[in-house]
């Protein structure tokens, strides 16, 4: 029996860090919309915009109070030091889980078009849980951009890791989502792979992506790397597999190369050469220390489960999220 409400309310969750410049100009972008789904009926009014400040090290924090100050419609957390993006995002939506009935999670820079917001809503009153917000092209990207984005996903979904094409973490997930995304514990989180595994009724909304309106992007091609190997690495074990099955691979090639070498000495045809020797010493070593690398990733992983530390610490919240906090 579907027992949502016909205006729900409505967290959007929005990460920060050191978006002193992009604040001031999308903030009252993101209020205008919440006022418009609003009006509209499509959502209730106790609806907020909750700010995630990642321990910026500029004015965003003073922003997000000043904002809050001037209407309480914004929140605002402030993590007590730089956690990244997937933490505090995640910081937000467990914060929000128990104050609202739908969430949707958006960036600050203003790159996705906040109207999609519309089409999202109608879809979870058509009954879907989760709306994942996917980009339906990437003509404005430069070639450069658009292939390590692409290889990016496709890379994901070959190493075994369940991601929506194209999809960020623009989306909308309801509490009955979060209450049960709650439960996954993990410190290595990568937020993009983790929610196709909680399942429930979902479906995607396509929209255009602009330029960022100001600033600078914090995720270059260095970040960007480093995201896809925790993703691969948080919810695969495929490339282990992968090197087991190369080490069969090469395991068998050293065994005809050692049955050829015997056969060459019986026959009185062994040649020392050292060039040969250089080049397979060289090839196996650098297989190991690969190889060694990708266990140790694993390795350090559950050294870092093991101890259960928190994900995030919330240093500081606006006066609405104290209140909200006291009601809850």
């Amino acid at each position: 029996m579907d027992t949502r409400k016909e205006k729900p309310i409505l967290y959007i969750v929005i990460p920060c860090y050191n978006e002193q410049e992009v604040l001031p100009m999308t903030a009252p972008l993101f209020r205008e919309e919440l006022s418009r789904l609003i009006s509209a009926g499509r959502i209730g009014e106790d609806s907020r915009i909750l700010f995630v400040n990642d321990g910026s090290r500029d004015d965003t924090w003073r922003i997000i109070q000043e904002l809050s100050r001037q209407d309480p419609c914004f929140q605002g957390l402030c993590l007590s030091r730089n956690r990244g993006h997937q933490n505090a995002l995640l910081c937000g939506l467990m914060e929000a889980r128990n104050r609202c009935d739908i969430t949707i999670s958006i960036d600050c820079d203003g790159q996705d078009d906040i109207r999609a917001m519309d089409q999202m809503v109608e879809e979870y009153h058509a009954g879907a849980e989760v709306v994942y917000g996917v980009r339906s092209s990437r003509e404005t990207d430069t070639f450069f951009k658009r292939f390590t984005a692409q290889s990016f996903y496709r890379l994901l979904n070959s190493m075994g890791a369940d991601t929506v094409y194209n999809h960020a973490d623009y989306r909308l997930a309801s509490a009955r989502v979060l209450k049960e995304f709650a439960g996954f514990r993990e410190v290595n989180i990568f937020l993009r792979g983790m929610f196709p595994l909680v399942g429930f009724k979902s479906t995607c909304v396509y929209y255009e992506r602009s330029e960022r309106m100001a600033g600078k992007s914090h995720y270059p091609l260095k970040k960007m790397l480093a995201l896809a190997f925790d993703g691969i690495t948080s919810l695969s074990v495929k490339p282990i597999r992968l090197i087991t099955g190369f080490g069969v691979v090469i395991s068998a090639v050293s065994f005809l190369l050692i049955l050829y070498a015997l056969i060459a000495w019986a026959g009185g045809r062994a040649v020392a050469g050292w060039a040969s020797t250089l080049i397979a010493v060289a090839l196996l070593g650098g297989i190991q220390l690969i190889s060694l690398g990708v266990i140790g990733e694993y390795v350090g992983k559950i050294f870092l489960e093991t101890k259960q530390r928190p994900r995030y610490i919330v240093s500081e919240r606006t006066e609405g999220m104290r209140e909200g906090e006291k009601q809850a």
